[in-house]
């Protein structure tokens, strides 16, 4: 090994490091590939390096022209071998956003994952949740007979009738009536709600001169939340565009980061984030940033304390500045000191979770006797009463749960656990099979040897030789044992292992418990509406869409009711909710 780094060339680049099955674990670049190498067979080097130097046995490099090159050619790699000591800090959220679409009749919409190549409308945010996006949306959609439906219809839908659309589908609407409605919801956005709060304060007094207290009420209350909403903290800089604020701070091998989201001078959100760093700090600092507005939109400006910004400048095609002097300097202050003080209060957390999640990932792969482990889909089912029977699927690799390839089931064999499992597992692994997914190297269920052996039957249909095992509670309900397929149990006596196998079995529970209470819930809603004569199929979705739970339509008042379904319906099916 020592020998063939002397042959790799001092010249920019990437380098992979490789197992004996010659898969790739790490992908990093450099401006100097020798010296980078080199460097990670030095003395003082981290417990992760040299966990990571065990296991490598080879090491390639391809050489590029520029530094540039080379983070572009990193990122590719990165996405197309998904190495496993690369994957901590890129699985990173991406924030929600308000989008005013640019059609000549608009849409407003939340959009999360954006297509750059995808022309889009006006973009608004961040938003620091995805439920105050929404409920932001909402409220304008109500306030604005903005349209509704993706493609118009040829005869006007309900939201026509309740006065929430202008019924562009049988209306001719003027350019300027859509231009300044359009340009209120803009203003308004941009933090400047006056008008927003005037609309609402007039429908207040219409509805109080019409005796409509409770409808007065209620737009009082959205008001009050308009008011909240945008009354965020000021930020002293006279520059409106939109500019992110990128602190950071390196200590002993992990690195925190502070980003500030300023919007119309004013700082709308944050995101923080704590990893491990493998490689060269700063390196992979900027390819944090390049990965994080592959899911974000790039802002106008971003203020960084890089020696270099011209790498990221050059990527993501804006100014990346390192302000010196001025109120912008002292926002980048802010940013780091909050990084700073994020990781002193959380690196002693993390490095004992991740030993102990290690030691215990490593106890479980020794007593099952695995030769390797590093993926993991556990399942469990939940029904009530033989109603609304679903499942969920959780997957963990490298220790780390993989919350974007969780999956939801729902079930045909209502009474019956172990059915309900087969019919999960197979629809599984059928997937796996027909889309070549990743397998795991170990399947764990909720429940015992019939469980275990009912999972064991579908993956020999697929020729699938993947352990599984049952993961068992005692009567007190808490778990206990993991079962394997000769009948035995491994008692958790391990405190690391019993942490580990009971934090996974909870999430898997957690996830599946959620789907179910879900699920229930609009089906005991649908259930409530199917049996309300004059409420059809679209009346129906109307009335989900409007009002989600029981409670939220016992709490609706006749009058808005009655925009949606005819006053007798209306009245009917108060008189049903009443009973509820």
């Amino acid at each position: 090994m020592l020998a063939k780094i002397k042959n790799i060339p001092s010249q920019p680049g990437c380098y992979l490091f490789k197992n004996e099955e010659h898969k790739v674990l790490y992908v990093g670049k450099a401006k100097n590939l020798q010296k980078r190498v080199k460097s990670y067979w030095r003395k003082n080097v981290s417990l992760k390096i040299k966990k990571m130097l065990t296991e490598v046995i080879d090491v390639e490099y391809i050489t590029v022209t520029s530094e540039t090159e080379a983070l572009i050619l990193e990122l590719n790699l990165i996405k197309q071998y998904n190495p496993k000591y690369n994957v901590l800090m890129r699985d990173d959220k991406s924030y929600p956003y308000i989008e005013l679409t640019n059609d000549s009749i608009p849409i407003l919409q939340v959009v999360r994952r954006l297509d750059k190549q995808e022309k889009r409308g006006y973009l608004f945010g961040p938003y620091p949740n995805v439920e105050a996006a929404r409920e932001t949306v909402n409220l304008l959609n109500r306030l604005y007979p903005l349209r509704k439906c993706r493609k118009i219809p040829k005869k006007p839908c309900l939201y026509f009738h309740i006065e929430q659309c202008w019924g562009y589908c049988v209306t001719e609407i003027s350019e300027e009536q859509i231009a300044k409605m359009v340009h209120e919801i803009k203003q308004f956005l941009q933090n400047k709600p006056q008008k927003v709060i005037a609309k609402l304060e007039n429908l207040m007094q219409e509805a109080s001169a019409n005796l409509n207290y409770e409808q007065a009420e209620e737009l009082k209350k959205l008001r009050e939340y308009v008011k909240m909403t945008t009354e965020k903290q000021e930020v002293e800089i006279n520059d409106l565009r939109d500019i992110d604020i990128v602190g950071y701070y390196y200590q002993e091998d992990f690195m925190a980061i502070q980003m500030l989201f300023l919007r119309g001078g004013k700082i709308v959100a944050t995101n923080n984030k704590i990893f491990e760093v493998i490689g060269n700090e700063k390196e992979q600092l900027q390819q944090y940033i390049v990965n994080f507005y592959e899911k974000n939109p790039v802002p106008q400006e971003i203020l960084i304390s890089l020696l270099d910004n011209n790498v990221l400048g050059e990527i993501l095609q804006i100014k990346v500045k390192k302000p010196l002097k001025g109120s912008k300097r002292k926002l980048l202050n802010l940013a780091e000191k909050n990084a700073q003080q994020n990781l002193i209060n959380k690196m002693e957390t993390l490095k004992r979770k991740n030993n102990a999640l290690g030691k215990g990932w490593e106890e479980l792969q020794t007593i099952l006797n695995l030769p390797k482990l590093e993926r993991i889909e556990l399942f469990d089912n939940s029904t009530l009463f033989g109603q609304y029977a679903v499942a969920g699927m959780v997957v963990y690799e490298h220790m780390q749960p993989l919350k974007k390839e969780y999956r939801k089931f729902k079930v045909n064999n209502k009474g019956d656990d172990v059915a309900n499992l087969r019919e999960v597992i197979y629809r599984r692994y059928y997937r796996v099979l027909v889309d070549k997914l990743k397998k795991p190297d170990l399947i764990m269920v909720d429940g015992g040897i019939a469980q275990v052996k009912a999972a064991q039957k579908v993956l020999e249909e697929f020729n699938f030789s993947i352990p599984v095992v049952g993961i068992k509670k005692d009567k007190k309900h808490q778990t206990n044992m993991i079962v394997l397929q000769n009948e035995e149990g491994i008692k958790l006596e391990s405190q690391t292992l019993y942490n580990l196998v009971a934090s996974m079995q909870d999430e898997v529970h957690r996830f599946a418990i959620n789907y179910h209470r879900k699920i229930r819930s609009k089906g005991s809603l649908a259930s409530i509406l199917d049996e309300i004569p004059g409420i059809g199929p679209k009346r129906k979705k109307v009335l989900i869409d409007n009002y989600q739970t029981i409670t939220a339509m016992q709490q609706a008042s006749m009058k808005n009711l009655t925009k949606i379904i005819p006053q007798k319906v209306a009245e009917t099916l108060k008189e049903k909710l009443q009973g509820k």
